[in-house]
Formats: structure tokens, sequence, C-alpha cells
């Protein structure tokens, strides 16, 4: 094989990452970027920045306001209810009866690689003091009360060959013994959350949980209440 061919083969899975790291960048920001903003978030020159997100344009994987100004597309949400679609279908009703019920934000985290990411998420109405969970939102599993529980569907033996690198935190054993992860000031400063795991049958735990910043309530009833919404869901799941 030429050296050029290799190039040749080398450019689209370039043009691919980069493309994908648009995406996370754009999801991850807080409001509408500019191209040059996202260039330099890129590390790319505004021109390959330009060429790329003509291509996600095209396909609505993001669009452009009125400025220019770049934000994530409504095909985003077409691909996002793809994702774990069983699990998702199965959580959401639990979601918003542990929303509305315990007036806190609840979701469901998944495992990916390092990363703890949200699946899908609920916030309870009529308040304004809910803590916001985004829908893929991501934090290092090693951190906060979804990891905990998500490592506490394992032994720390298992968890040791399916992760390794990854520390298994005493908490998980804790968890594993006691039902249920709690955490407070890990992933956001000043807020708690509580957490229990959610078997899915062939593939890797998920957690369900809820995240607070005071709460009168006693978190062993909470977590009385998430387990019971993952043992619905994993009766869902099969």
């Amino acid at each position: 094989m030429t050296a050029n061919a290799a190039g040749n083969q080398a450019s689209p899975s370039q043009t691919l990452s980069r493309g994908i790291r648009a995406l996370e960048i754009l999801a991850e920001a807080q409001e509408p970027l500019s191209i040059a903003e996202l260039a330099g978030a890129m590390g790319v020159h505004r021109s390959v920045a330009y060429r790329i997100l003509r291509t996600l344009e095209d396909h609505s994987l993001l669009v452009r306001d009125d400025g220019g100004r770049v934000q994530p597309g409504p095909g985003l949400a077409v691909l996002a209810r793809g994702v774990a679609r069983n699990l998702q279908t199965a959580a959401l009703p639990e979601l918003t009866q542990l929303a509305n019920t315990l007036t806190m934000s609840a979701f469901v985290a998944v495992w990916d690689h390092e990363d703890c990411v949200t699946l899908v998420s609920v916030d309870p109405r009529h308040t304004g003091a809910a803590v916001v969970q985004h829908p893929g939102s991501r934090h290092p599993i090693s951190a906060g009360a979804p990891g905990i529980a998500i490592q506490s569907a394992h032994s720390e033996q298992e968890w040791n060959v399916l992760a390794p690198g990854i520390p298994y935190r005493p908490e998980a054993t804790e968890a594993r013994r006691r039902g249920y992860a709690a955490s407070h000031d890990e992933v956001i400063a000043g807020v708690s959350s509580l957490a229990v795991p959610v078997r899915v049958p062939g593939g890797r735990p998920a957690a369900i949980a809820v995240v607070y910043i005071r709460a009168a309530q006693d978190p062993a009833e909470v977590a009385a209440a998430l387990a019971a919404s993952a043992g619905r869901i994993e009766s869902q799941l099969g």
C-alpha cells in the first residue's frame, strides 16, 4: 500500500472523529457556539470546522440560529431514542413517579467506558428547586452515587475483571450490603444523590438515581422507593 493510499484511508476516520467531537462539545455547551468558538474547542482551523458542520447540518444533527451560532439539532433526539430503547421505555414511568412523589430530579445512568452517562431524566413538576440532570451528561464512574451503585452490582473481584484500571470504591461494598449508594458533593458542589443498580439482561448494569440539594425525606425511604422502581423496571426487561 502506498503512503498516499494509506493517508486516503485514514482521512475519513479522522473526519468522523472530528464530527463526533463537535457534537460532544455542542452537547456540553451551556449556550450556542460560534463556528470560531467551536473550531477553537476542536483544535482545528475554522474552514475544517465549517466543512464538518455543513455535513452535520445536512443530517439535522445541528442547527444554526439567525446569528450563525451552532447548537444541537433535532436529529440527535431521533438517534437518542434508539439508545437502550427498552430501558428508556421501562424507566420513564418510574422516573416520572419518583420525581413528582419525592420532588427530586430522577434519572437513569448507564456505564460507558470510564463514565456514567445520563440516559433519561425527569424533573418534578411545579418546582423551581430541582437539580437538572440532562440526558447525555456524563461524569466519571468513580464519582457519585450512580457509579457506586453500578459497581455494587458486582463483587470487587468481578469488577476488577470487567473494568481493570478503574478502582472498586469501598463505598460500593457498603452499597452492596445496604442495597443503595449515597454521595454528597462529588459530582456537583452542594448536591446529594441516592442510587440503586438496575440489572439489564445481557448487558451492563445501569443505575436509577435521584439528585437533590436538601431533602426532608429519610434517605432509607427514598432508597426503598428507588429499589421498588428498579425492581419493576427489571421485571419489564425480563
